[in-house]
């Protein structure tokens, strides 16, 4: 078992990671001051299937408990289930000593720490991440749901009581999940250590390499760039903003076509490669992450979206300011900045990007 310490602000708190460290959760419940009266767990149907009586089992007698289970899938971080938690807590009449354990990938995570984050003002949390795509997610105190509008533009700051990174609990996951998570941790070497970047392009030639020790030493090196941003900047008014690195593109894509078809961190690659293609100094380290990327069974652009409808989109992206559209781009391997474009030089942009895409 690996701990790395989370060091915010707000809160200083474990991440545990390695194989069956599911046992360390009474560990975590115990020394919780004051004891939890009874415990949430939220989670959705097909994690629930596969890992939600082994929860239930290590809690035991120990604590009290109650599951909701909502269906799988990033739409169903929604304000419908927002409120189905909220109304399904105060009908087990949880308290502020409750605490809600969120055990799925990235959007179970986001939810239920925004339904910790704002039940009574504000109850304990622990996320128990089931995917590669949550050791981004899962650290960092983010939570927050979906508005038709835009991606995770409603939520709050809620930092959990622990992270529980049982990597058994990855051994089921497809690949287009495995490519997903991936992503982040590729988008994390790009943005801050050069080393990383090159040692896992030289080690992950296909996706199968994505395992044991190699997967779970990559997962800590994401987790540890992550902290080190996080410590700095909490509540996003400064570098965190880097870690959104390929994501005002890939939000927009993800909304284009309904949460659908595609995962968080397939979309993510995408919008990695088109922050890439804008700046020149980038655009050989580009053409790398493509041909590495395609390599890895990662999709290719979808045809049919538009760059005016992307562009709409990206314009309510909550970096946006004042008319223009903030994007995050390297100067070099893990040098990043903060670049600001107009929405029709980002359309231009964009719109060239898909054109030689769709050649390909």
């Amino acid at each position: 078992m690996n701990t790395i310490d989370i060091t915010t602000p707000s809160k200083k708190y474990p991440v545990f990671i390695g194989d069956k460290v599911i046992d360390q959760l009474n560990v975590v419940l115990e020394n919780l001051n004051p004891s939890p009266k009874n415990l949430l767990i939220i989670t959705d149907e097909n994690v629930g299937n596969l890992y939600l009586e082994t929860v239930q089992n290590v809690i035991g007698d120990a604590f009290t408990y109650e599951t909701i289970q909502i269906h799988a899938g990033d739409d169903q971080k929604s304000f419908e289930n927002y409120m189905a938690c909220q109304s399904f807590a105060l009908s087990k009449e949880l308290d502020r000593t409750s605490v809600v354990i969120a055990l799925g990938g990235g959007m179970i995570g986001d939810l239920a720490g925004f339904v910790a984050g704002t039940y009574m003002r504000g109850i304990r949390f622990i996320q128990i991440p089931t995917t590669i795509l949550a050791h981004d997610s899962a650290v960092g105190g983010k939570t927050g749901i979906n508005h038709p509008e835009g991606k995770n533009m409603i939520g709050v700051f809620h930092q959990p009581e622990a992270v529980i990174y049982s990597t058994d609990f990855l051994t089921t996951l497809p690949a287009n999940e495995i490519r997903s998570g991936f992503a982040e941790v590729i988008k994390h070497a790009l943005i801050a250590d050069e080393n990383l970047y090159r040692s896992l392009r030289a080690s992950v030639k296909s996706i199968d390499d994505l395992k044991g020790n190699s997967l779970q030493k990559a997962l800590i090196q994401g987790i540890k760039i992550k902290n080190e941003i996080v410590t700095q900047d909490e509540k996003e008014k400064g570098i965190r903003a880097y870690l959104n690195f390929g994501h005002t593109l890939g939000h927009a894509i993800e909304g284009e076509l309904q949460y659908k078809g595609i995962t968080h961190g397939e979309a993510i690659a995408l919008g990695m490669l088109f922050a890439l293609s804008l700046k020149e100094d980038t655009e050989i380290l580009g053409q790398e992450l493509k041909m590495w990327l395609r390599t890895l069974g990662y999709p290719s652009f979808p045809k049919h979206l538009s760059a005016s409808s992307l562009v709409n989109r990206m314009k309510k992206d909550k970096k946006a300011e004042k008319g223009m559209i903030q994007m995050v781009l390297l100067n070099s391997l893990g040098k990043p900045s903060l670049s600001p474009f107009t929405s029709e030089s980002l359309e231009r942009k964009l719109s060239s990007f898909i054109e030689e895409a769709s050649k390909e």
